[in-house]
């Protein structure tokens, strides 16, 4: 039975968050690893802690990248310099590495796929000499009507009060703010549909006095009244959806927030997949994206089944759709492909996980060339992918992400009419 009337909540967190700050690292080596050699292999990993980075993984490439570089000007971009970082510092966090190239193992799965090793005559327009998937999982991809850029309302006013949040510490608007932050909001639903917003949650890390000011209730009601001056009413400004008399704010709730990051917790990378993707709102296969080259169906993969569900919803043949890919190690043909529609589709479902598999072609060297997956870091002057690494892989419309593209659409919409149907 589906939910009607519930509350529902999402959270999001900052580029300083101690976990969003190693999944920006993962994807900066990668960026780097690609824009000088794009068949490179990386698989890596970062976790920080207190003067501290540590990356470790597999990788396999034909060129040198500075790893502890990348790492340093990855931490001074997001703002750990000095006072203010608030105790970690892009100059004397120490930066160890341990990095091993990949498998032979797995690179022998993925250089060729079984298919094509199995069956070299094969006379069909598929390539023989396709790779295969770089491991094993299930991912999912989502889209829905309730926002413009086909993403469930929650997650998307989280992300956007998140990056409000970096925006105005960056832009020194409020001058008091460090790198670290998180924000929650819980949306009531009626009916199925967002109707209003219950609930709002920052918490940011601040210098330990403002204006010479030190008493810590005095700091709380001066961040509390320019969280909601700044942050949220910048944001709700062009939302249709905005607070209202009732809607409860828990500002700073913990009361103090002055030590953060990497300091006040140590980082992981992947331990975000939630804020990378849905919110909760759909489900997650379990695997994480950063660090992770395109061969990697974690990554590729998920954002395909995005592009697939978006493409869907943006069609009309759904209001809500949700996409279940499945893959063996060394294979490039997905085991499983299922379409769950939350019977809201003009189809069936069956109908509509036949018309993917027709209309989309989802192995991974497929996937790699829609998107460019190998080449957009050097099409973006080698910052592509650790920009995903902060408020969101999904949904993105601040630059050009390609899985976000509903040019598809204009061809499902043939399969809403009575024709096609039959």
């Amino acid at each position: 039975m589906t939910l009607k009337n519930f509350l529902f909540t999402s959270e999001s967190v900052t580029e300083g968050h101690p976990d969003k700050v190693c999944d920006q690292i993962s994807d900066a080596i990668l960026d780097m690893f690609l824009t000088e050699d794009k068949t490179s292999r990386v698989a890596a990993e970062t976790t920080a802690t207190t003067g501290m980075v540590l990356v470790s993984g597999e990788i396999s490439s034909n060129c040198y990248v500075d790893i502890p570089s990348v790492v340093r000007e990855t931490i001074k971009r997001i703002g750990y310099k000095g006072e203010e970082g608030g105790g970690f510092d892009y100059k004397t966090c120490a930066v160890l590495t341990s990095i091993d190239e990949q498998s032979t193992d797995i690179a022998g799965g993925v250089n060729k796929a079984l298919e094509a090793r199995a069956d070299v005559s094969n006379t069909s327009n598929k390539e023989t000499d396709d790779i295969g998937a770089g491991d094993q999982g299930i991912m999912f991809g989502y889209a829905c009507d309730e926002t413009k850029e086909l993403m469930p309302l929650p997650i998307s006013l989280a992300h956007k009060l998140a990056y409000r949040l970096s925006e105005v510490r960056k832009q020194k608007i409020v001058d008091y703010l460090r790198p670290d932050g998180k924000t929650q909001v819980t949306v009531e639903y009626v009916d199925g549909k967002p109707k209003r917003i219950d609930t709002i949650i920052i918490s940011t890390q601040h210098d330990p006095e403002i204006n010479g000011i030190v008493d810590n209730q005095k700091i709380q009601a001066i961040i509390k009244e320019d969280m909601i001056k700044y942050v949220v009413n910048e944001v709700f400004k062009n939302q249709t959806i905005k607070p209202d008399l009732t809607t409860k704010y828990y500002i700073n709730p913990s009361g103090r927030f002055v030590i953060g990051g990497p300091q006040g917790d140590a980082g992981l990378t992947g331990r975000k997949i939630i804020v990378d993707t849905y919110g909760g709102y759909a489900r997650h296969g379990g695997g994480a994206f950063s660090g992770k080259d395109p061969t990697k169906v974690d990554r590729s993969a998920a954002y395909a089944a995005r592009w697939v569900a978006k493409n869907i919803v943006a069609s009309g043949l759904a209001n809500r759709c949700e996409i279940e890919l499945a893959y063996a190690i060394g294979m490039a043909e997905p085991v499983s492909i299922l379409v769950d529609t939350f019977e809201t589709g003009k189809l069936p479902d069956e109908e509509l996980s036949r018309i993917v598999k027709q209309n989309f072609d989802l192995r991974p060297s497929a996937i790699i060339r829609q998107f460019e997956l190998r080449e957009l870091p050097s099409k973006n002057n080698g910052v592509f992918y650790q920009k995903l690494a902060a408020y969101g892989h999904m949904g993105r419309d601040d630059f050009y992400v390609p899985w976000e593209d509903t040019t598809m659409a204009e061809k499902l919409k043939k399969f809403l009419t009575s024709e096609a149907m039959v």
